[in-house]
């Protein structure tokens, strides 16, 4: 199906049988990437007694429980709820669901012992424009990505300056296929995330901090997505946490 839609006065078709997924299944293997020095998810049948909830063992149905942190098993949405001292949940900060996107690969720079995204290359990346959600993959773009295990790893990062730039051009929504936009090891000060969300301070939250900006991690951008614009559809289970599971799915325009 088709259909066509108006942005700044600019006239996009989209084809809505053509999806790229971008997200990381969950999965109780190997396979699936971990982050924050936790074990794999746990998917498994229900047992009360004898009774167990797997077909292949004589239930009607299959009936698992699944044990699983949206922070650390793969592709999820976070709110500022994910840093401050009061509670606020993804499932009242993301009311609306599709979004003009600009995907864009960067290799980030060495600086010390870490690799850094800067201000710089997020603003070259954009060549100007300003779309509602920025989509970054780093460079090179390896499938391991889809199963790391990132812990104590050192993983690439945003600067401080460059998730204040995505913040002063307007985006409100930031994914990107690292554990985090933040260093792994940096004393809980969490700058890129305080930047991008405008928090001044986790236990008083300022009145401009931004409530309807999500940042989403772990997403895997195949290379055969060309950088660009798409069409956005980011969608969250309805969990009332900081931090969902997501399925962020693109659109060619």
């Amino acid at each position: 199906m088709k259909a066509t839609i108006q942005h700044n006065n600019t006239t996009y078709t989209i084809d809505f049988s053509s999806p790229i997924d971008i997200s990381i299944p969950l999965t109780n293997t190997d396979a699936n990437p971990i982050a924050w020095y936790i074990d794999k998810p746990v998917i498994e049948p229900v047992k009360m007694g004898d009774w167990v909830g797997k077909v292949s063992e004589g239930s009607s149905t299959n009936f698992n429980n699944i044990f699983f942190n949206p922070h650390g098993h793969g592709t999820h949405t976070e709110c500022l709820g994910h840093i401050t001292k009061d509670f606020y949940s993804i499932n009242q900060a993301l009311k609306q669901f599709f979004f003009l996107a600009e995907v864009v690969s960067i290799t980030p720079e060495v600086y010390d012992e870490d690799l850094v995204i800067t201000r710089g290359q997020i603003a070259d990346a954009l060549t100007g424009k300003s779309p509602e959600a920025i989509v970054i993959r780093t460079l090179p773009n390896e499938a391991i990505k889809k199963s790391k295990n990132y812990s104590n790893t050192n993983p690439p990062y945003l600067e401080e300056a460059a998730a204040t730039y995505i913040r002063e051009c307007g985006i409100k929504h930031l994914l990107i296929d690292l554990p985090s936009v933040d260093k792994e090891k940096d004393e809980g000060k969490l700058v890129a995330h305080k930047a991008f969300w405008n928090v001044k301070d986790v236990n008083n939250l300022n009145t401009d901090a931004r409530h309807d900006a999500t940042i989403t991690e772990m997403i895997y951008v195949n290379d055969e997505v060309k950088d660009g614009s798409y069409l956005l559809n980011l969608q969250i289970a309805s969990f009332e946490n900081d931090a969902s599971p997501s399925k962020p799915i693109l659109y060619k325009l």
